[in-house]
């Protein structure tokens, strides 16, 4: 262990175990090592070439589907290309390796591949000896879940304050006011417990309206248009099974959201394809039918979370270990990632729309946390600036995605053995996705940069910070996150400036539409292929930003140095009221282009 000496480990990081064994480097061929593991982190160190960092190696899961399938690692940094590896362990399993004429992976040693939800497929091979194999699988297993023990200056968790967000949207008001009808989680148990609802339902109105939607889940406010008071409404589907059941309750509640500004109609955006919608009556589900007056259905054709997750799959065998440059393009259109992306887009687009309109809207899918948290938080990013902000983008995650209940758990499966789980789908890496497209169609509008989407998809899996931990609210209430882990917010505002956009520029009241066709849309190249050495390079806007930015510093310096110094303090008389002295501001300018 003692070529982890010159390691920095995290607070709490320990170290447990080495093995010899080989590398098998897609790029580069078989590299003996060593490979190391701490209690959060797999190391290997290479004794033929560069050596590999350290590697987070949270989420474990174990089952043998197929004997030609090796024990697959699902969450590893930057390991293998040096950088900060955050990918879960997806499945483990291993294989004796029998192929002729491969040196290092010959029929006495066992080839174990750690297939990554980023992309990629890492190979080793181990001598039979004994149960070592079976020691590394234990140790990776019992590890696959750390909990973060780092400190920061800044306490993440305080930087969503629901009823502050609330007040910033000129709310309560006349129309709509705060209720704590769920402060023990009892009427709806995937809700947040602060809700803001139309002024004129009472408690029990809601609660009758609750037993008719999916899980509880009512349509409750989500942002709200200051000027003309239109409203983002979000819930489940109505309970109206095969036989078509009405609720008055819950058409008069829609109706009274309505009423909150007068709208005509009350939009209803269905995120789902009609026939799902129909076919969801089976299971007691449906839609709004003919019966909610003033109100209009829209289906917006974004499939579930299945097709999604089929789709990414797709997508990770056309990019890792290798890119076929001839079939590209046909390739690509294969895996309709792109289309779905733009089938996102363009429904938050209709979403936007209608409310810088002036229109109320409501949106739902079947239960209210995948595609409705797509439509709401990048409707929201559209319609408010302050979203678009470094801070205002964790409130929005921190609200419409935890807040709100996207089932993270399960989506993601952190901690869970069962790789084939179908509840698994990348639908917030879809959502990460629709927003990566809106910064490059948009350069100037965002204060945050790529960086911090890819930071942000980096740690949805590495288990390091509790923000993406459980299904919802209450279950991190219940399991104490905010006291035993660590926020990912307080990570990032600890060197803030890595995750700044120099382009951007503040425009309050500006609407953003992105273009949701396909001739616009791009794969994000570096998240989604940045493992491989072939493809990575450094932007060379922001390779320019950063020579910038040390000349600035430079001239500063010399600006400093040749300054007067500072009058002696009894000649010093108090400074009138005005702005700052001159490098001062100079220091909070960014450099203009």
């Amino acid at each position: 262990m003692d070529l982890l000496a010159d390691v920095a480990l995290l607070p709490g990081e320990e170290r447990v175990t080495d093995k010899e064994l080989i590398y098998i480097c897609p790029f580069n061929g078989a590299l003996k090592g060593k490979v190391f593991i701490t209690n959060y982190r797999l190391f290997f160190k290479s004794t033929e070439a560069v050596s590999y960092r350290l590697t987070p190696i949270a989420t474990l899961r174990q089952k043998t589907r197929d004997p030609n399938l090796n024990l697959q690692l699902g969450h590893l940094a930057d390991a293998f290309i040096q950088s900060d590896l955050h990918r879960l362990i997806n499945t483990l399993t291993h294989r004796r390796q029998s192929q002729p004429g491969k040196a290092t992976a010959s029929s006495s040693r066992a080839v174990r591949s750690y297939l990554c939800l980023d992309m990629r497929s890492l190979r080793f091979a181990l001598k039979q000896e004994g149960h070592s194999r079976r020691d590394i699988f234990e140790i990776l297993s019992k590890y696959a879940f750390p909990l973060s023990h780092s400190q920061y200056e800044e306490n993440g968790w305080s930087i969503y304050k629901p009823l502050e967000e609330f007040r910033r949207q000129g709310l309560p008001n006349e129309r709509w006011r705060i209720t704590f009808i769920n402060k023990n989680y009892e009427l709806c148990d995937t809700y947040p417990t602060i809700l803001a609802v139309p002024y004129r339902a009472s408690e029990e109105d809601l609660r009758r309206v609750a037993a008719f939607r999916s899980r509880g889940r009512i349509p409750v406010l989500s942002w709200i248009q200051r000027d003309n008071q239109a409203a983002i409404a979000r819930c489940s589907q109505p309970l109206v099974g095969m036989s078509g059941k009405r609720n008055k309750d819950d058409e008069r509640y829609l109706e009274l959201l309505r009423e909150t500004n007068g709208t005509p109609k009350l939009t209803i955006f269905d995120a789902r394809p009609s026939v799902n919608a129909v076919a969801n009556k089976a299971t007691g589900g449906g839609y709004e039918g003919d019966e909610y007056q003033n109100a209009e259905l829209i289906f917006l054709d974004i499939h579930n979370i299945h097709v999604m997750r089929e789709s990414l799959k797709k997508l990770r065998d056309i990019v890792y270990p290798t890119v076929e440059e001839s079939h590209w393009l046909s390739s690509l259109e294969s895996t309709h990632w792109l289309e779905h992306i733009k089938l996102v887009l363009a429904g938050a687009i209709r979403v936007a729309d209608k409310v810088s309109g002036g229109k109320s809207v409501v949106l739902h899918c079947s239960d209210g946390w995948d595609r409705t948290a797509q439509l709401s938080s990048l409707a929201m990013l559209m319609l408010d600036s302050h979203y678009r902000t470094l801070r205002g983008f964790e409130v929005l995650i921190e609200k419409e995605w935890l807040s709100f209940g996207h089932k993270f758990a399960s989506r993601i499966g952190h901690g869970d053995k069962n790789h084939a789980d179908q509840d698994r789908s990348p639908i917030f890496v879809q959502f990460i996705d629709c927003v990566w497209q809106m910064t490059k169609q948009f350069p100037t509008a965002f204060e945050f940069n790529e960086r911090l989407l890819a930071t942000v998809l980096e740690h949805l899996y590495s288990c390091r910070f509790g923000t993406f931990l459980f299904n919802c609210e209450s279950m991190r209430e219940l399991n104490e996150v905010r006291s035993k882990t660590v926020s990912l917010w307080s990570y990032v505002h600890s060197s803030s400036t890595r995750y700044l956009n120099p382009f951007y520029t503040p425009e309050s009241g500006r609407v953003l539409y992105p273009v949701a066709s396909m001739r616009h849309l791009e794969l994000w190249v570096s998240y989604y292929i940045r493992w491989n050495p072939r493809i990575r390079q450094q932007s060379p806007v922001e390779q320019r930003y950063k020579e910038l930015l040390v000349l600035r510093d430079e001239y500063l310096r010399k600006l400093e140095e040749l300054s007067p110094s500072p009058p002696s303090a009894h000649m010093t008389s108090p400074a009138p009221p005005g702005p700052a002295p001159t490098t001062q501001q100079f220091t909070h300018l960014h450099t203009p282009f």
